[in-house]
């Protein structure tokens, strides 16, 4: 039962909460804010179509069901002047096969370059790397069509879901491998190119700004050219970084400057810290460690 006090504190809050027109949080709810469980729905539903569908009769049924559906989640965005809703999906359509044709290379990539993997299924129902690559190349399009928020919220769930946080405007070539995959991030301006191989805690970015608007549009984050592999814990900063063709990055490297094609870079050797010694009693053949 509501009191009157408690009727009095309810007025007060829902007169402080609709005032605030120019806060970020009312910008925010004016710029379209769609459902997300509708959105990771639809992104599930068609990572799958792209993955697996391949009988016609499926495909007829569920894509019409699916481009409805992006319909509905583009109802309240605000779309650029020369893209309309219905041109956004027959644009996504006509790409459809080619972001197949990429994942396909992408799980021929996985099946080649890591000896764990014991069938082309294995790596499709379960790595990761996998999931989180078909979502971002689905919502890649969706971003080069200027469909906004919805392709941010798309690869963020693969983010929550994997652990590999890829922004949807990061330019990734073919046969792109990422292994074990946790941690990995590639920034929105990343450039990455074929025949790539990252692992986990790799992180593609950009250099910390104090004033991170005025570079918005601006390349911050890094280029990697063909036939490049990335070992753990590398991190690589800088719009005008770039990682020539064919080169090696060892484990937990720090990059800001650009490397020459074919160069292999590695972190300062690890000391030797470990001295053994045994026991004073002569008896005990236990042996201590100091570090």
């Amino acid at each position: 039962m509501t009191t009157p006090k408690r009727e009095e504190a309810i007025t007060r809050a829902i007169a402080a909460l609709s005032k605030g027109a120019d806060a970020a949080l009312a910008k925010a709810v004016a710029e379209g804010l769609p459902d997300r469980s509708d959105v990771v729905e639809w992104v599930e539903r068609t990572k799958r179509l792209v993955l697996m569908e391949q009988d016609r009769s499926a495909l007829r049924s569920e894509l019409p069901h699916l481009m409805h559906r992006l319909h509905r989640l583009m109802e309240d965005l605000p779309l650029r002047d020369d893209c309309s809703r219905e041109l956004v999906i027959e644009r996504f359509l006509e790409r459809l096969p080619a972001i197949r044709s990429r994942l396909s290379e992408d799980v021929e990539a996985a099946y080649e370059g890591d000896p764990a993997a014991k069938s082309y299924a294995e790596i499709v129902v379960s790595y990761p790397s996998i999931r989180a690559i078909a979502v971002y190349r689905v919502a890649h399009e969706l971003h080069l069509l200027g469909v906004p928020i919805l392709p941010r919220m798309m690869t963020e769930y693969a983010h929550d879901r994997t652990g590999i946080d890829i922004h949807p405007g990061a330019t990734i070539g073919r046969r792109f491998f990422i292994d074990h995959g946790t941690g990995v991030v590639i920034g929105e301006t990343a450039t990455i190119g074929d025949n790539v191989r990252l692992y986990q805690g790799v992180t593609l970015g950009a250099k910390s700004p104090r004033h991170g608007e005025t570079l918005r549009g601006v390349k911050r984050h890094p280029t990697i050219e063909d036939d490049v592999t990335i070992y753990a814990g590398a991190t690589i900063l800088g719009g005008e970084t770039t990682i020539g063709e064919g080169t090696v990055i060892g484990g937990n490297v720090w990059l800001i400057e650009s490397v020459a094609p074919h160069s292999t870079v590695i972190a300062e050797p690890a000391t030797h810290l470990v001295r053994q010694r045994r026991t004073e009693d002569a008896d005990e053949r236990q042996l201590h460690w100091e570090i």
